[in-house]
């Protein structure tokens, strides 16, 4: 069963347990993938990957905009959105944490071939791709100029 399939399942299930929440998350989940699936060049499918990609996206959203109203002491709709980010994080493969983070970019610099802080764009191009879905753009970022650096 494809990710979006297990969306949809899942709403109906929301739907029974009256999980007003987690029902809330699913279909804005769902109103992304047909959105996805309906843009030109589609074809009326989405692939997991695509489907990953936009689950991050959402993910990161929901992040800045908790972050956001926690700062302007909003916490009831920083609540939602940490809620919802809940949800979504749930279809996402778990995140790696800093060591196993760093180990993989190691692996990634060593095979990119990358000596120096002129090929971060190569390594993160590459880093990226492979870590998608279980490591934030930023932290990414961070740890190659640091082991770049480092030579």
């Amino acid at each position: 069963m494809d990710l979006f399939d297990t969306i949809s399942t899942d709403i109906k299930a929301a739907m029974m347990a009256r999980d007003k929440v987690r029902l809330e998350a699913l279909r804005g989940i769902k109103k992304e993938f047909l959105e996805a699936k309906s843009a030109p060049g589609a074809g009326g499918e989405l692939s997991d990957d695509t489907a990953m990609k936009i689950l991050v996206k959402m993910a990161k959203q929901r992040r800045e905009s908790a972050r956001i109203y926690s700062e302007q002491n909003r916490s009831d709709l920083a609540d939602s959105e940490l809620a919802e980010l809940a949800v979504i994080e749930a279809y996402l493969p778990k995140a790696l944490t800093p060591e196993e983070l760093d180990a993989e970019l190691r692996r990634i610099i060593a095979e990119t071939g990358a000596k120096g802080p002129a090929d971060m764009g190569r390594v993160m191009g590459a880093a990226t791709k492979a870590l998608a879905g279980r490591a934030d753009g930023r932290a990414i970022s961070a740890a190659v100029k640091t082991l770049l650096a480092q030579g």
